[in-house]
């Protein structure tokens, strides 16, 4: 099946190896063998908390300090996705947490909008870049950071995402600035949400009038929420197999994916995570069926259904619905004609 994944997170994604070579090079205080990495880059796969899931971004945020870690590291992540079967991929990433060693940030942004266009090219998947901003970081810091991100827009950066410990920081509008400069320079909004308090949070992601949602499967708790989702056609970009590693589900049998689209509700289906929750995304599907209780039709018209939401230009992404549909009218067990 060709995918589409709109919610993976760069330093999530760090390879193991790489993880290594990069500790030794620049001189990080890290494992050096590749067993007690794989423990420090790899959470837990059921967890307490979204605070302990994000104890295992802190090493791979050390790691990516400079321009050439942040190129390596985004291309190495496009060819693992496009040997995944991934046609069409969002990455987004932080830019204001790589430069702790001086790393200016046009630069830093620079570097993985280069690297991504480097993988694109080799392989033919189609990426695009978000922007994320961080809830813990001041809000004139996020105004600055929306302002350099739209400088990228013509090199395929094309979203803007807040993201961070909900808990300690629940409002998104103490950021409402840097939103309405994102978006008054054409980039699309996008929020985390729901990873702490429930529906609540959801709630008050949607006052940000974002596009889409990563995470806020709690919203099948609240069938008012839903209404406006749907209503509003706010798309949820769920993680299934991440949410258990964030204590947001107990397990996959018990994730809303399948209740949530059989509503209505627009929803995607991603890892969040390559290392982080150690899954491809061909795992995260063969798992929406096997556990989460969706059926193939089901699983392809979420696929396909990511090509819509998408924050790529229509020039780009018509092709790639139609390279979607044609490999659906050659498998009929799909059931492609429930999208036409």
């Amino acid at each position: 099946m060709p995918k589409a994944e709109l919610h993976l997170h760069l330093d999530g994604s760090v390879q193991i190896d790489t993880a290594l070579e990069l500790a030794r090079s620049r001189g990080v205080d890290a494992p050096r063998d590749q067993a007690t990495m794989r423990r420090l880059l790899v959470a837990p796969p059921v967890g307490a908390s979204q605070a302990e899931l994000l104890r295992a971004f802190d090493l791979p945020i050390a790691l990516l300090q400079d321009a050439e870690a942040l190129a390596r590291v985004t291309e190495e992540l496009v060819e693992a996705k496009a040997a995944d079967g991934v046609r069409y991929v969002e990455i987004r990433w932080g830019p204001l947490l790589h430069t702790a060693r001086g790393l200016a940030l046009n630069e830093g942004i620079g570097a993985v909008c280069g690297g991504a266009d480097a993988a694109a090219k080799r392989t033919g998947t189609v990426v695009r870049l978000i922007c994320t901003a961080l809830r813990s970081h001041p809000p004139a810091d996020n105004v600055a950071l929306a302002e350099a991100a739209a400088r990228f827009l013509d090199r395929g950066l094309t979203g803007f995402d807040l993201a961070g410990p909900e808990h300690a920081y629940p409002d998104p509008l103490e950021h409402r600035e840097a939103f309405e400069a994102a978006r008054a320079a054409g980039l699309r909004i996008t929020v985390h949400a729901g990873e702490w308090d429930g529906p609540t949070q959801v709630r008050r992601a949607l006052e940000s009038s974002p596009e889409r949602i990563a995470h806020g499967a709690v919203a099948a708790q609240d069938a008012k929420l839903c209404a406006e989702l749907m209503a509003r056609g706010v798309a949820l970009d769920l993680a299934p197999t991440s949410n258990v590693q964030a204590g947001i589900v107990p397990s996959l049998e018990t994730h809303p994916l399948a209740t949530l689209h059989r509503l209505g509700v627009r929803v995607t289906l991603s890892t969040d995570d390559l290392t982080v929750s150690d899954i491809s995304l061909t795992d995260e599907y063969e798992r929406a069926i096997a556990q989460c209780g969706l059926t193939l039709p089901e699983l392809w018209l979420i696929d396909r259904g990511a090509l819509d939401v998408a924050f790529a230009e229509a020039a780009v992404l018509e092709p790639l619905r139609r390279q979607f549909d044609r490999w659906a009218a050659a498998e009929p067990a799909v059931g492609a004609g429930a999208l036409h």
